[in-house]
């Protein structure tokens, strides 16, 4: 087989391990030819491409970003160039294409592969929202930086008797938040599937100082949002040519508010794209080598029109058209599990 590789969207640690599973499954038990296309759909609609052979992947597990580059592409853009895609692809010989990406990279597969093309895809986001698998690679390492900073900032909080308000990345989903403020001991979590009401977190926080204590950690989506009718009005973000929402620095908004509330000096501290860079965990090194085997293995099995999938500690292959019908959110039940141990 002749098979094509690809890295979508925002980076995630765990990139470079697909691609070098890839090609070693492909290459060396199969025999086939692997290229690599440059800064995602861009690379295929643009047909620029370079030879993935092992020599090409050597050294590359524990690197963080993607050999590959990366890159977003307008939907508009990637729906007037199916048939372009179409082209290279029987140009190039093409029998398989595996793009790594999150939602809209998945999504952008699925249009490819009513399209005709044929699609393996790859999940990956340190957002793990992602429904149709237990976890995609990327969100242990996001965790785990997360919490790390945590740590280090409880210590500089009870220093100075502040509150910090920790802003970690979560569009529209928690898990993040979650896992780094349970991991932490924070005092607070803000997530957005559950809209905040600032007079009760305001309570939440000032508990703390009426308690004798010194110091509060707050955790916050960047997607986080006020319930509405709350008192608290936050600017809506504008949104990119991509279609993404711009978001207006929760942080920042809920530090002016509790200092206020509070008498209490708080200050915003926004993590931002440490959590996508750097090394991979190895929990995230096993998991996307495995995809990278089972992607491998079902573009040979013509199995055309999937995803790679976590089920318990299974590997399973699940259409596409399941794995874009809609995000993860964190439910009630997690939340709560969070809340009896703040």
């Amino acid at each position: 087989m002749r098979i094509g590789v690809l890295t979508s969207g925002g980076d995630c640690p765990g990139l470079n391990a697909v691609i070098r599973s890839v090609v070693h499954r492909a290459v060396v038990d199969h025999g086939d030819e692997v290229i690599g296309f440059h800064d995602g759909w861009k690379g295929l609609l643009e047909c620029d491409y370079r030879r993935l052979d092992l020599d090409a992947v050597g050294g590359i597990l524990a690197r963080g970003g993607t050999i590959l580059g990366s890159s977003r592409v307008q939907p508009a853009h990637l729906r007037g160039g199916v048939e372009q895609a179409r082209g290279h692809v029987s140009d190039l010989g093409l029998d398989a294409i595996i793009p790594i990406g999150g939602e809209g990279t998945l999504k952008a597969a699925h249009l490819l592969s009513e399209a005709g093309l044929p699609i393996v895809g790859v999940p990956k986001t340190i957002d793990n929202d992602i429904a149709s698998t237990d976890v995609t690679f990327g969100f242990d390492t996001a965790v785990g930086v997360a919490t790390e900073a945590l740590d280090r900032l409880k210590t500089t909080a009870e220093s100075h008797q502040r509150v910090l308000i920790v802003e970690v990345m979560g569009r529209h989903t928690g898990w993040i938040a979650l896992h780094s403020g349970m991991a932490a001991g924070a005092h607070a979590i803000v997530v957005p599937e559950r809209p905040f009401d600032i007079d009760e977190l305001t309570e939440v926080v000032g508990k703390r100082f009426s308690a004798g204590k010194k110091f509060a950690i707050v955790v916050v989506a960047e997607g986080a949002k006020p319930r509405a009718g709350s008192s608290m009005e936050v600017e809506q973000g504008t949104k990119d040519i991509y279609g993404h929402e711009r978001f207006a620095g929760m942080a920042t908004r809920l530090s002016t508010e509790l200092e206020q509330r509070l008498g209490k000096e708080a200050r915003p501290v926004i993590l931002g794209h440490v959590q996508r860079g750097g090394t991979p965990t190895a929990y995230d090194r096993v998991l996307a080598t495995r995809f990278g085997w089972h992607a491998v293995e079902a573009a040979h099995r013509g199995e055309f029109g999937m995803m790679t999938a976590l089920r318990g500690t299974d590997i399973v292959m699940v259409p596409l058209n399941q794995a874009v019908e809609t995000l993860k959110t964190v439910p009630a039940e997690r939340y709560a599990e969070a809340e009896c141990v703040l």
